[in-house]
């Protein structure tokens, strides 16, 4: 990843420059620049480039699309952003101004963030495995703006381009090396000198504080679970307390409800909530946020072997429901169960917890949309609210009351899993509904929005981190 830095003007060491280019502003380029760009059919759309050649001596500049000015918001400042560090990889010093003219829909504070994000994010490579690492030539990206707040605006921004980036190698991690103890350290690690006090429950704890759910799980599994909790808290009165929960499933095979082997390949990723909810964490001291915040990560993987639990077992919760595990791959849920019983004993203003719970929420809205759900609106909004600002983009579902018999066992209080193929992530919305003990709360079901296998954006191939950038909104304007 390229350094980043803030500077009043384009450098003289740059050797490549935007041009930001409105949609609706094509005629300012001049009559042959605009000619060029109709050739080639530049035509200022967002996330749109186009290298314009000049005397070797100078600098290139690339036009950047951003669409049309009056609809410029933070979203399409990050995609513009985004193309434009793509479009410049094999120079060594480049700058962009896209955040030198907001517009009307954003503060300066804002475009700056959003532009930091736009070129770190898409910046994003993870080598860590590779052999060779393949060497970047581009080393330092100037970001040009000035004025009251923006070095502050460029810290949070790098924060946050950090803080994703964390959680993203935590995601690409393979399961086989990130078990449960080594995600612990790792936790201790990027928490250390923030303030977030860190507590890490080992099997014993796991077992003296009633976790039936995550031991369970753990059963097939010869590597310890692990319970992470997190406590940050502000300076000065709190303006409310929230509580998040993030699933850490490290990797699942499924049980002995075994996945297929397609199926299991990518499950690596089944912790993605865990990662989410620690960087979210080491970001709220930067970012001043105001209200009190605890969060929880239950850490084990699903795994096989001769004593792991079979369908049709039965384990007792932390807040004392008994459970028939009538799948052992619906198994998130039964972790996350702990997890939300003990955050809705602290008696919080809302608890939000995040998840890969289900497949069938991506049948519904696909791959970039992660579905929530809640038993109060006033957490959904707000979720809903941070959402248009960094564009992690939601959308509510509901907690059909009728849907509930689903979860009745003839043996246990509930049963995992419902009665059939169609409604799957409600009816997991339900189930951990019933561990909240009538708290506010809301539930993000991530589904495929997790990963991707192409590049769009800020989003690059493997882990998105989707949700870091979405629950720092909400908790930074809690208040």
């Amino acid at each position: 990843m390229p350094t980043l830095s803030l500077s009043s003007a384009v450098p003289k060491s740059a050797t490549a420059h935007d041009v930001v280019v409105a949609s609706d502003e094509m005629k300012k380029l001049g009559p042959d620049l605009a000619r060029a760009a109709s050739l080639q059919g530049f035509e200022g759309k967002v996330g749109q480039t186009m290298i314009v050649p000049g005397p070797a001596s100078e600098p290139i500049r690339v036009l950047v699309g951003v669409g049309v000015r009056s609809k410029m918001g933070t979203n399409e400042v990050r995609r513009a952003a985004a193309a434009f560090v793509r479009s410049v990889g094999k120079h060594k010093a480049v700058a962009t101004t896209l955040a030198e003219k907001p517009g009307r829909r954003m503060s300066s504070s804002e475009a700056i963030r959003a532009v930091v994000e736009g070129i770190g994010l898409a910046s994003y490579k993870f080598t860590d495995f590779k052999g060779t690492p393949p060497k970047a030539t581009l080393r330092k990206v100037s970001v040009v703006a000035s004025g009251a707040g923006s070095r502050a605006a460029f810290n949070e921004g790098v924060a946050i381009v950090d803080a994703v980036s964390l959680a993203r190698d935590l995601v690409n991690e393979p399961g086989g090396s990130l078990t449960p103890a080594v995600f612990a350290d790792k936790a201790r690690a990027a928490l250390r000198g923030t303030g977030v006090k860190l507590s890490v429950w080992d099997e014993k704890r796991i077992e003296k504080e009633r976790l039936g759910g995550l031991m369970s799980v753990n059963q097939g599994s010869t590597h310890p679970p692990r319970f992470l909790v997190m406590e940050y808290k502000p300076q000065g009165r709190a303006a409310g307390k929230v509580a998040l929960v993030g699933k850490g499933i490290t990797f699942d095979s499924g049980g002995l409800s075994i996945k297929t082997g397609s199926g299991m390949m990518t499950m690596k990723v089944d912790m993605t909530g865990g990662a989410v909810v620690l960087a979210v964490m080491t970001l709220l001291p930067i970012l001043g946020v105001k209200a009190a915040v605890t969060a929880y990560v239950p850490l084990t993987d699903n795994m096989i072997n001769g004593d792991a639990s079979r369908p049709g077992d039965v384990f007792t919760a932390r807040n004392g429901k008994t459970v028939e595990v009538l799948n052992t791959d619906a198994e998130g849920r039964l972790v996350m169960a702990d997890a939300l019983s003990i955050a809705s004993e602290k008696k919080p203003d809302a608890i939000i917890d995040i998840a890969t719970l289900t497949g069938s929420v991506s049948a519904a809205l696909g791959n970039s949309f992660a579905g929530i759900m809640g038993t109060d609106d006033g957490v959904l909004k707000r979720l809903e609210a941070a959402s248009e600002k960094t564009h992690e983009q939601v959308w509510r579902l509901p907690l059909p009351r009728e849907y509930r018999k689903q979860l009745d066992s003839t043996v246990a209080d509930l049963k995992n899993i419902g009665n059939g193929p169609y409604g799957g992530a409600l009816v997991a919305g339900l189930f951990l509904k019933e561990f909240t003990a009538g708290q506010p709360w809301g539930h993000i079901d991530l589904g495929l929005s997790a990963m991707s296998d192409k590049e769009d954006g800020i989003i690059t191939k493997g882990g998105t981190a989707f949700g870091v950038r979405l629950l720092a909104n909400m908790l930074e304007n809690w208040a």
